[in-house]
């Protein structure tokens, strides 16, 4: 033990243990859902719930109170959710249009959160926190125009507002601000009766449908809605009574009622298998698609995407995507077989990894300059401070100053390298594409931005099945995209460097660069960015030309796959939160992108990709205007 005077702090080989304050706060949440069979746990992934699974964060060794706030407030949201949420009247109430069920949804989770909160005023604490972390880094302080601000928050905000009293936290800015006029000018009349009916859902939903008629955001809601709830809970009680009555029917009703048990567990079992792989995990690991009891407090609905319906507006048509296909490396390809595909990589740019690594350093460096320009100081623990120990002389009774490093904004970053696969590209190309793709991944893991390296092709020459099944159709005019796509995943966001390694050599394979249809390429890895919780998402193209598809061509107009190409980028460049650039190697891309650099030498690879990345990550990076950062061999 430390004595008088003694300004070295205690140190130990292990850690406190935290067990006990899992065991509590799992007994708080089973206590606010009434209900003890609750399962708790607690991970380094998406916080979710599941039926009666609620999964946590994991917590750190030493947690500070607002990250004990933060969890126990995402704790006592999904048990509120379990005590207070009936998932039936609100699917019964809830409206159609995508924008009027976001607002529906969020006001809901408001309101279970506001009754817990009007009830027990250290929820209300945990409650707030939870939700400062939320908006904090939904970056909500930076929003300053209302067509950045999503209204099914303002609303949320709006209704806790007025049933707690409680106002948002600095960190959601101006979101309020910017929609409270225009809510309260449609619908200001309909929050005043918010707190009267707060613990009645359905009372609750029918006031929330008039709001989102008042702003004609959908119809309001009548009788129909009601009768036709208690008219399905007569048949099941009609039902019930017959089935008492009737043996056979009742052996029916029992074997239509074990069905969704088995759902039920077949549900519990994905989520323990997704549990069981946190390297690979994705944002719904914790519920279905279509699973509407699945719930994730604390985080925001993902945005549509820009490429809703989008092709049918550019008159882009598919003939057949039964045949396409979504791939790993690793089901392409045996193990032994990519391991020895990875070594014959290795030998062939043997003398290019070191000048590629020296360039690779050279981005870490100046990435890493940029972390460590803020520090937080005078804290209990952290990197000693020395420009602080002359307190120690003036006093020898002050503690130890301590100072951490501030996290900087592009940690919250992933990047997406996006590879041409097509049969233009083989030989040194493809092979310095693939070296440059591993190095750059492995430097910016050791910079805290996630990476996935994706490619693309087609699975045959002259069209495949889908060609085939043209010809069997009678060979209609104008087919659209005939041929069969393959999107390779070589290394996902969530997985690690060493463990997607040698999937990069499956590039070297013989027989797989074939076609490349960039324009539906770019979509596949736009849209798999945009379902990334990331804050700032990056799409890199290496190509080395325009898309260039035989069979689509031969039975199309010859720009159709240019055309479609151009359409797509104009789109993610103007309309998507995704910064896109691109390098070609040999054909001039600047004619296509915003964001360009072409070069001659496939050997000048590296240097571009790594100059572009460097400059994204500038303090202020500014949106690059047409012609800007081109650079023509």
């Amino acid at each position: 033990m430390a004595g008088p005077g003694d300004n070295s702090k205690a140190k130990s080989g292990v850690g406190p243990d935290m067990e006990p304050l899992r065991r509590a706060i799992t007994g708080c949440v089973r206590s606010i859902a009434g209900s003890a069979n609750v399962e708790v746990a607690f991970a380094n992934e998406r916080p979710g719930l599941a039926g009666e699974r609620v999964r946590l964060p994991e917590l750190s060794k030493r947690p500070t109170a607002h990250e004990l706030a933060v969890t126990r407030g995402l704790g006592d949201s999904m048990a509120l959710r379990l005590a207070c949420h009936d998932q039936k009247i609100h699917a019964t109430l809830a409206p159609e249009g995508q924008d009027a069920r976001a607002v529906f949804d969020a006001v809901e989770q408001a309101r279970v959160e506001s009754i817990g909160a009007l009830r027990m005023q250290g929820v209300a604490n945990n409650l707030h926190s939870m939700n400062t972390e939320k908006y904090a880094k939904a970056n909500f302080s930076g929003i300053i125009n209302r067509e950045d601000a999503p209204l099914s928050e303002a609303v949320a905000m709006m209704v806790r507002e007025a049933v707690t009293g409680q106002k948002p936290p600095e960190s959601a800015g101006k979101v309020l601000d910017l929609w409270r006029s225009f809510i309260e000018e449609k619908a200001g009349g309909d929050f005043a009766n918010l707190a009267n009916v707060v613990e009645d859902q359905q009372a609750f939903a029918r006031v929330v449908r008039h709001m989102l008629s008042a702003m004609e955001m959908a119809e309001d809601v009548g009788d129909d809605a009601e009768e036709s709830s208690n008219e399905e809970e007569n048949s099941e009680e009609d039902q019930q009574r017959s089935g008492e009555e009737e043996q056979e029917n009742s052996e029916q009703e029992a074997g239509s009622e074990s069905a969704p048990a088995d759902e039920s567990e077949s549900a519990e079992e994905q989520m323990e298998d997704g549990e069981m792989d946190g390297a690979e995990i994705s944002d719904d690991d914790m519920s279905e698609e279509g699973d509407e009891d699945s719930e994730t407090p604390g985080e925001m609905r993902r945005p549509a995407s820009p490429f809703d319906d989008f092709n049918e507006k550019v008159d882009y048509k598919v003939f057949t995507e039964a045949f396409d296909e979504e791939i790993t490396a690793e089901e392409l390809c045996d193990e032994a077989e990519l391991d020895r595909l990875r070594a014959f990589l290795d030998k062939q740019l043997a003398h290019l990894q070191g000048a590629v690594g020296r360039l690779a350093n050279r981005l870490q460096r100046r990435l890493m300059a940029q972390q460590n320009r803020s520090w937080d100081f005078d804290l209990e623990e952290g990197y000693l401070d020395p420009a602080r120990l002359t307190r120690l002389i003036i006093d020898p009774m002050q503690p130890l100053s301590f100072k951490r490093e501030k996290d900087t904004q592009f940690r919250d970053t992933v990047v997406s390298l996006v590879i041409d696969n097509s049969g233009s590209m083989r030989g040194r190309p493809i092979t310095v594409a693939a070296t440059c793709a591993d190095i750059l991944a492995r430097t910016l893991e050791r910079c805290g931005v996630k990476v996935e390296i994706l490619g693309f092709t087609t699975k045959a020459w002259k069209g495949g099945q889908s060609r085939e099944q043209w010809l069997a159709s009678g060979k209609p005019p104008t087919p659209g995209r005939l041929n069969d796509l393959r999107h390779i995943v070589y290394k996902s966001a969530d997985a690690p460097w060493r463990r997607s390694r040698r999937n990069l050599g499956l590039m070297m394979r013989e027989g797989l660069l074939k076609e490349n249809i960039d324009g539906e390429a770019l979509m596949w890895a736009h849209n798999r960015l945009m379902g990334r919780r990331e804050q700032r998402k990056i799409m890199m193209m290496i190509s080395d030309g325009a898309p260039v598809d035989d069979s689509t061509l031969s039975v199309n107009p010859g720009n159709y796959l240019e055309r479609h190409l151009r359409a797509v980028i104009e789109q993610i460049e103007t309309r998507s939160p995704v910064e896109l650039l691109a390098i070609g190697i040999g054909h001039d891309v600047t004619r296509y992108y915003r964001r360009a650099v072409t070069i001659v030498d496939a050997d000048e690879l590296a240097g571009a990709m790594t100059e572009q990345l460097a400059s994204l990550f500038e303090d202020k990076p500014a949106k690059a205007s047409r012609g800007s950062l081109r650079r023509a061999g």
